[in-house]
């Protein structure tokens, strides 16, 4: 018989973590199954806006994340068509003290996430643990040896979990490639050295730039077209490639100066999830990359795993029994799908935006300066302002 309260997250990142540990607060026994052998630090940076941050500060995460997150009040937009500042946004209004916009390396956010997990007994962590075998019982779900009451796919835009209750949905590729790469500050002169996040806009291509890690390193993310590689796979990256990449398309020196700053770059295809994602097929849910992988243009995929997770462990907190379940998942399914949906296509927009050339740069960054930070930055309240 299936044990009482029971759940089974496929994927130990950061949404399938903070899944985790919503569902343990809400008096639930949760088993991580996480196929790779060891956690290790992999990635670059990320954003945390307040959306995201005010649900981690609530499971503990503050603490564990420590000095390793930067709490950043700017967004600078640069343009490479004349090499200077657009408008500088500030983030004071959306970023409160019960809810900052932070800048952290994901490996660091990962470790602190598992670290709170781990002091949770609620929880157990199973490595080396691939979901290969899903099968629906009568009273739940049978995850190989593992028998829940419900089954939650945590686990990327690839997810095992999605290819089995969801065979026909596959990511799609957007024809761009995200270089990805870090530095030490040290490496960058002082002139340039970002505080706060840093966005240059230019013709078919943009670079994020920001500091991490207590202000040691710079993350880079220079977004560019390109072939996709195998589904799932990412690569390394040749220095001279994204060089002479922005050589030619007479990139200001500053930007130029920061990107031949990364020794090491990485190389991820862009794969997106059809609008309105996959979010739950009888006692199975998805969340994150899994249910809605999305272009990164907007900031929020972190952010939205991490949303998903707190709704998914509400919505499931307030059944009674086990037959409620189904019911509660697609309660998740409804709150979430409208919003994420609308972040999808936000995203997509400001890319198109981002990658404007000629005339038409000119007419953005006339619009952007004409506009002023206040009402552009105000776009963006409904994404900060979000309560669970």
């Amino acid at each position: 018989m299936t044990p009482p309260r029971a759940i089974a997250i496929a994927g130990a990142g950061i949404g399938g973590l903070t899944a985790a540990l919503a569902l343990a607060a809400k008096g639930f026994r949760v088993t991580v199954l996480e196929k790779a052998e060891r956690l290790e630090e992999v990635g670059t940076g990320l954003q945390l806006s307040p959306n995201a941050s005010r649900i981690l500060i609530a499971y503990g995460i503050a603490e564990r994340l420590g000095s390793h997150a930067i709490t950043t009040r700017t967004v600078t937009i640069m343009t490479a068509r004349s090499g200077g500042e657009v408008t500088r946004l500030s983030l004071a209004a959306s970023a409160r003290a019960d809810a900052p916009y932070w800048l952290a390396h994901r490996a660091d956010l990962q470790a602190a996430l598992l670290t709170e997990a781990r002091s949770r007994p609620e929880i157990e962590l199973r490595l080396a643990s691939p979901v290969d075998d899903i099968e629906t019982t009568a009273d739940g779900v049978r995850v190989g040896d593992l028998e829940v009451g419900t089954l939650i796919g945590a686990d990327g835009a690839w997810s095992a979990v999605r290819n089995k209750v969801f065979p026909d949905v596959q990511p799609q590729f957007s024809g761009l490639i995200a270089w990805r790469g870090t530095c030490d500050a040290d490496a960058l002169p002082k002139h340039i050295r970002p505080s706060g996040v840093q966005l240059w806009m230019g013709p078919r291509a943009h670079l994020v730039v920001y500091p991490m890690s207590a202000g040691q390193r710079i993350n880079m993310v220079a977004i560019v077209p390109g072939e996709a590689l195998a589904p799932g796979w990412n690569a390394p990256g040749a220095r001279d490639d994204i060089n002479l990449h922005f050589d030619h398309a007479h990139w200001p020196a500053d930007a130029r100066a920061m990107i031949a700053a990364v020794d090491n770059w990485g190389r991820w295809p862009l794969y997106t999830m059809p609008d309105g994602g996959a979010w739950h097929r009888g006692r199975v849910a998805l969340l994150g990359d899994a249910a809605h992988a999305m272009v990164p243009f907007a900031a929020q995929g972190a952010g939205m795993a991490i949303e998903d997770a707190a709704v998914l462990a509400q919505c499931l907190g307030e059944t009674k029994n086990d037959g409620e379940v189904t019911a509660a998942l697609a309660r998740y399914a409804v709150l979430r799908e409208p919003r994420v949906t609308r972040v999808q296509r936000m995203a997509r927009q400001q890319g198109k935006i981002y990658h404007l050339q000629g005339p038409m740069a000119l007419a953005r960054d006339t619009v952007m300066r004409l506009l002023g930070p206040r009402r552009l930055q105000a776009r963006q309240d409904w994404i900060y302002n979000w309560r669970l």
